[in-house]
């Protein structure tokens, strides 16, 4: 691999940068490995140590299947890449770490997604000022932080009710073991949407960096005469690093969503899980950045909320809506802050 063999002799930023990216997919991968199994634990159809695992394979898996429409959004609609130089993409990348891993201490299901468009804008916009900014691309992810959660929310809940109409009249005890088997199913689905969305977002980054290295497109692209293709070794690698990062899993955030926003039995989880699931795999198709975190909360709050709005825990769904409305801005900050410390630096 030409571009790998080469990174010995290129500036030491750059191959910094590259580390962090991945090192931010993997970050990825564990923070938001409770978007994939917090249902299928918390209902005990899985042990968390075969529930990451599974998350794991079908993460990787949406690699060779799903097109990279939301790569190139993220590589060339959040940010002007006229102005995007490797102490950009660095600070970014920084913001979106540092926020994830405060979210995750905390045991917040807050958004890889925004955190890592907040990180990059802050960060371009540190450089550059406002110019650098594309507000088109910015709006469309923007409109989507409360799309996204409130089809989730309206997929869960229709699911949930079609469901309760069809099993009606079946005892509770022999809907149980179905309900297990097919939430395993459900799970596999919304860990294939999570890679097929999450992995590709660090995939726009690593070719922004790259864009901005000033290195040869000849040596890293798969097809020097096609600029808009992604080339297949970081799609692998992206991937893989996603996967790697969930099988570590995120069990502080675990708890949360399984158990602290509404109680689950495997007939909540699977419609949960399917409604999210359906969500992302669309606005995937239509190369759009969303959180796969706002989206399964939407879908366990809509499943919850057909059983009585009692049963959702309404005030851990408010701390985590306060979470997601702080993601961008912080993450931003944290990226904006970052670029300025390098700049004083002398790396700017």
């Amino acid at each position: 691999m030409q571009f790998l063999e080469a990174l010995t002799n290129v500036e030491p930023l750059i191959v910094i940068t590259l580390v962090a990216a991945l090192a931010f997919d993997f970050v990825n991968g564990f923070h938001d490995a409770a978007n994939s199994i917090a249902t299928v634990v918390a209902t005990r159809v899985l042990s968390p140590k075969f529930a990451v695992a599974w998350a794991a394979f079908f993460n990787f898996v949406a690699a060779f299947t799903f097109g990279t429409a939301v790569a190139k959004m993220v590589g060339k609609d959040v940010v002007d890449l006229s102005f995007v130089t490797v102490p950009v993409v660095f600070a970014g990348l920084m913001g979106a770490i540092i926020w994830n891993l405060i979210t995750w201490w905390l045991g917040l299901p807050s958004s890889s997604s925004h955190a890592l468009v907040g990180g990059y804008a802050g960060a371009a916009l540190a450089k550059s000022g406002i110019a650098a900014l594309k507000f088109a691309g910015l709006a469309k992810i923007a409109a989507f932080i409360v799309i996204a959660p409130m089809v989730g929310m309206m997929l869960g809940m229709l699911n949930q009710i079609i469901v309760m109409w069809i099993v009606r009249r079946q005892p509770p005890g022999k809907l149980f073991p179905i309900f297990r088997k097919l939430q395993l199913l459900s799970a596999a689905i919304y860990s294939f949407s999570h890679g097929s969305n999450d992995a590709q977002k660090t995939m726009g980054i690593i070719f922004a960096l790259l864009v901005a290295s000033g290195l040869p497109p000849a040596m890293w692209y798969q097809d020097p005469t096609n600029p808009e293709h992604i080339p297949v070794w970081i799609i692998l690698i992206c991937h893989a690093f996603i996967a790697f990062g969930t099988l570590f899993g995120g069990f502080r955030i675990v708890k949360t969503m399984g158990s602290k926003l509404t109680k689950l039995d495997p007939m909540h989880g699977f419609c949960a899980e399917t409604g999210g699931g359906v969500t992302i795999l669309a606005v995937s198709a239509l190369g759009i950045p969303v959180s796969t975190t706002h989206t399964i909360t939407g879908a366990i709050i809509g499943v919850g909320t057909v059983s009585g709005l009692r049963s959702v825990r309404w005030i851990m769904a408010k701390k985590i809506v306060w979470a997601w409305i702080f993601t961008v801005p912080m993450a931003g900050l944290f990226g904006w802050l970052t670029f300025r410390l390098m700049a004083m630096l002398g790396q700017g």
